[in-house]
Protein backbone atom coordinates (compact mmCIF):
# COMPACT_ATOMS: atom_id res chain seq x y z
CA UNK A 1 0.00 0.00 0.00
CA UNK A 2 2.87 2.36 0.77
CA UNK A 3 4.28 1.80 -2.72
CA UNK A 4 0.97 2.82 -4.27
CA UNK A 5 0.93 6.02 -2.24
CA UNK A 6 4.52 6.81 -3.21
CA UNK A 7 3.75 6.11 -6.84
CA UNK A 8 0.67 8.36 -6.70
CA UNK A 9 2.83 11.08 -5.13
CA UNK A 10 5.36 10.64 -7.95
CA UNK A 11 2.59 11.13 -10.51
CA UNK A 12 1.36 14.22 -8.68
CA UNK A 13 4.89 15.67 -8.67
CA UNK A 14 5.22 14.96 -12.37
CA UNK A 15 1.90 16.66 -13.06
CA UNK A 16 2.97 19.58 -10.86
CA UNK A 17 6.04 20.08 -13.04
CA UNK A 18 3.92 20.18 -16.18
CA UNK A 19 1.38 22.52 -14.56
CA UNK A 20 4.27 24.72 -13.44
CA UNK A 21 5.34 25.03 -17.07
CA UNK A 22 1.98 26.55 -17.97
CA UNK A 23 1.65 28.66 -14.84
CA UNK A 24 5.00 30.30 -15.59
CA UNK A 25 3.86 31.37 -19.05
CA UNK A 26 5.02 34.95 -18.43
CA UNK A 27 8.50 33.87 -17.29
CA UNK A 28 11.56 33.04 -19.35
CA UNK A 29 11.51 29.71 -21.15
CA UNK A 30 14.46 28.45 -19.11
CA UNK A 31 12.43 28.79 -15.91
CA UNK A 32 9.51 26.96 -17.47
CA UNK A 33 11.73 24.09 -18.62
CA UNK A 34 13.40 23.98 -15.22
CA UNK A 35 9.96 23.62 -13.62
CA UNK A 36 9.26 20.57 -15.76
CA UNK A 37 12.70 19.11 -15.07
CA UNK A 38 12.27 19.68 -11.34
CA UNK A 39 8.93 17.88 -11.46
CA UNK A 40 10.45 14.97 -13.36
CA UNK A 41 13.43 14.80 -10.97
CA UNK A 42 11.20 14.87 -7.89
CA UNK A 43 8.93 12.25 -9.43
CA UNK A 44 11.85 9.96 -10.23
CA UNK A 45 13.29 10.45 -6.74
CA UNK A 46 10.03 9.42 -5.09
CA UNK A 47 9.43 6.53 -7.52
CA UNK A 48 12.98 5.32 -6.87
CA UNK A 49 12.04 4.30 -3.35
CA UNK A 50 9.16 2.08 -4.44
CA UNK A 51 9.56 -1.64 -5.03
CA UNK A 52 8.51 -1.35 -8.72
CA UNK A 53 11.00 1.51 -9.07
CA UNK A 54 13.81 -0.69 -7.77
CA UNK A 55 12.76 -3.49 -10.16
CA UNK A 56 12.79 -1.01 -13.04
CA UNK A 57 16.31 0.12 -12.10
CA UNK A 58 17.53 -3.50 -12.08
CA UNK A 59 15.79 -4.09 -15.42
CA UNK A 60 17.46 -1.00 -16.92
CA UNK A 61 20.88 -2.19 -15.74
CA UNK A 62 20.30 -5.63 -17.27
CA UNK A 63 19.09 -4.05 -20.53
CA UNK A 64 22.25 -1.92 -20.71
CA UNK A 65 24.38 -5.02 -20.13
CA UNK A 66 22.56 -6.87 -22.92
CA UNK A 67 23.01 -3.92 -25.27
CA UNK A 68 26.77 -4.16 -24.80
CA UNK A 69 26.65 -7.79 -25.97
CA UNK A 70 25.03 -6.93 -29.30
CA UNK A 71 27.22 -7.14 -32.40
CA UNK A 72 26.33 -3.95 -34.24
CA UNK A 73 26.58 -3.86 -38.06
CA UNK A 74 29.45 -2.11 -39.72
CA UNK A 75 28.98 1.08 -41.72
CA UNK A 76 29.19 -0.90 -44.97
CA UNK A 77 26.51 -3.37 -43.83
CA UNK A 78 24.28 -0.52 -42.69
CA UNK A 79 24.61 1.29 -46.03
CA UNK A 80 23.90 -1.91 -47.99
CA UNK A 81 20.81 -2.70 -45.93
CA UNK A 82 19.58 0.88 -46.23
CA UNK A 83 20.10 0.76 -49.99
CA UNK A 84 18.15 -2.50 -50.26
CA UNK A 85 15.26 -1.06 -48.26
CA UNK A 86 15.26 2.11 -50.34
CA UNK A 87 15.27 0.11 -53.60
CA UNK A 88 12.40 -2.07 -52.34
CA UNK A 89 10.36 1.01 -51.42
CA UNK A 90 10.90 2.51 -54.88
CA UNK A 91 9.94 -0.75 -56.61
CA UNK A 92 6.81 -1.09 -54.47
CA UNK A 93 5.86 2.55 -55.13
CA UNK A 94 6.13 2.02 -58.89
CA UNK A 95 4.19 -1.27 -58.66
CA UNK A 96 1.38 0.32 -56.64
CA UNK A 97 1.24 3.32 -58.99
CA UNK A 98 0.99 1.02 -62.03
CA UNK A 99 -1.68 -1.06 -60.30
CA UNK A 100 -3.66 2.07 -59.44
CA UNK A 101 -3.46 3.45 -62.97
CA UNK A 102 -4.35 0.07 -64.49
CA UNK A 103 -7.41 -0.30 -62.29
CA UNK A 104 -8.38 3.29 -63.01
CA UNK A 105 -8.17 2.62 -66.75
CA UNK A 106 -10.13 -0.65 -66.47
CA UNK A 107 -12.93 0.80 -64.34
CA UNK A 108 -13.30 4.29 -65.78
CA UNK A 109 -12.49 3.74 -69.44
CA UNK A 110 -13.49 0.15 -70.20
CA UNK A 111 -16.29 -0.68 -67.76
CA UNK A 112 -17.96 2.67 -67.10
CA UNK A 113 -16.97 4.37 -70.32
CA UNK A 114 -15.98 7.64 -68.65
CA UNK A 115 -13.29 9.26 -70.73
CA UNK A 116 -11.09 11.76 -69.01
CA UNK A 117 -10.75 15.11 -70.72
Amino acid sequence: MADKIKFALALVLLAAGVVGFYLLAEQAMILRVLAVLAGVAASVAVAWFTEPGQRFFVFAQEAAAETKKVVWPSRKETMQTTGAVFAFVVVMAVFLWLTDKSLEWVFYDLILGWKKS
